[in-house]
């Protein structure tokens, strides 16, 4: 297993890191015994880091960590969960919070907590509420021994985020996509560069580039020098960026979890010949061809005056055609932009003004697409998906 250096603590931390929101289940439980035989081996193999959060498993995973990490095994691993910032009405909402979290994960501290899925409005809530007070008490107390926060918005946000406190580390999404999505390249580079430990999140699109993969791209793939599997691809081209702190694996497969830890003992920044990046940037030009909306996530037509988040409308619509999981797909499009953990940003609020049309650099007819996002994501089912989100993400006890 290969490690890396966070600057900020000299924290020295497995490169695959196990996340915790896709564990094998059985009956729509978590298979604890299978679960805690995979968690262990691949701490055994020298994982030390494991990732959780409150509404993870609809609320089972930290539990279920509570009992995985006896025999010894919390002493092992750098243990991460997060402050469930929907549910946060108050300053002290988030002691009571982390107590209960303290408690389900049978520890007497967390070594990172994150502040969970900021964006703009959030980001604003959280700060208003007095979350930076919050983590000074909870570090001070000894109850955290860092601060972090897991991020969903813009880069100005992103940056603006990363300068308002002593973070230690951050969570992003980054994969060979999304590079200019959300905090994408520069926000990670950013970030590394104040001295941020920073920890990925879906480094495979959440299974998208690995589940269907389209013969267009296998056939790139398959004249690479070197033979891979896509995923290997995929993580190894994370890997390589040496501002990259841990890569976040939801690990439920035995067969992954061996892949997984046969790759990041091997894949170390800077490995890729140029020849392979060039291969990964044609794969990832194949995939913006074969999308149905070919938005780059440049955000230039952001902020949208109706409250659309137009770039994530149309990432989650390609991954709808890309992954070939509809169901998973229009559960993510309600749970993100339906106005469960935010402010409503879903693709039928348009009111076709054109203003992004006037600022797009790929001359994307947006309003007219936002039409067929609506239609696909947001028909039958959808009010009652956001209702069934909306029960599940209120505060305990309301």
């Amino acid at each position: 297993m290969l490690y890396r250096e966070i600057q900020k603590n000299g924290d020295r931390l497995s490169t695959l890191g196990f996340g915790c929101m896709r564990l094998p289940e059985t009956d729509g439980k978590i298979d604890e015994e299978r679960a805690t035989r995979q968690l262990r081996h691949a701490i055994d193999q020298g994982v030390n880091y494991v990732d959780t959060a409150y509404v993870y498993h609809m609320g089972q995973s930290e539990p279920f960590l509570g009992r995985a990490l006896s025999d010894g095994y919390r002493e092992k691993v750098r243990l991460a969960t997060k402050l469930p910032t929907w549910f946060v009405e108050k300053r002290e909402d988030m002691d009571r919070f982390l107590a209960e979290q303290l408690n389900k994960l049978q520890t007497d501290h967390i070594d990172y907590y994150l502040v969970h899925g900021l964006e703009r409005s959030s980001w604003d809530k959280m700060r208003e509420l007095g979350v930076l007070s919050f983590l000074d008490s909870a570090l001070a107390e000894g109850k955290i021994r860092y601060a972090g926060f897991s991020f969903h918005g813009d880069r100005d946000t992103f940056r603006e985020i990363v300068d308002a406190y002593d973070w230690a580390m951050c969570l992003i999404q980054y994969n060979y996509l999304d590079k200019e999505n959300q905090a994408g390249t520069e926000g990670l580079r950013y970030a590394a560069g104040k001295g941020l430990g920073v920890m990925i999140m879906e480094p495979l699109r959440g299974g998208n580039l690995v589940r269907v993969v389209p013969p267009e791209v296998q056939a790139i793939w398959d004249k690479a020098p070197v033979k891979r599997t896509p995923a290997e691809w995929g993580l190894r081209w994370v890997w390589d960026h040496p501002e990259v702190t841990v890569v976040l694996s939801g690990m439920n497969d035995e067969a992954n979890i061996e892949e997984n830890i046969r790759i990041a003992s091997t894949a170390k920044a800077g490995s890729l010949t140029a020849e392979e990046r060039d291969i990964v940037a044609e794969v990832a030009g194949t995939y913006r061809r074969i999308m149905k909306v070919p938005c780059t996530g440049c955000r230039y037509c952001m902020p949208c005056p109706y409250g659309v988040d137009i770039p994530n409308c149309f990432e989650l619509y390609n991954n709808l055609f890309l992954s070939g999981d509809t169901q998973m797909v229009r559960m993510f499009y309600a749970g993100q932009l339906g106005g469960v953990m935010g402010e409503k940003a879903n693709a039928s609020l348009c009111q076709e003004c054109g203003k992004c049309v006037e600022v797009c650099p790929q001359h994307i007819a947006i309003p007219e697409e936002l039409k067929h996002v609506a239609e696909e994501l947001e028909g039958e089912g959808f009010p009652e998906t956001v209702e069934m989100f909306k029960q599940f993400f209120k505060p305990p006890g309301t």
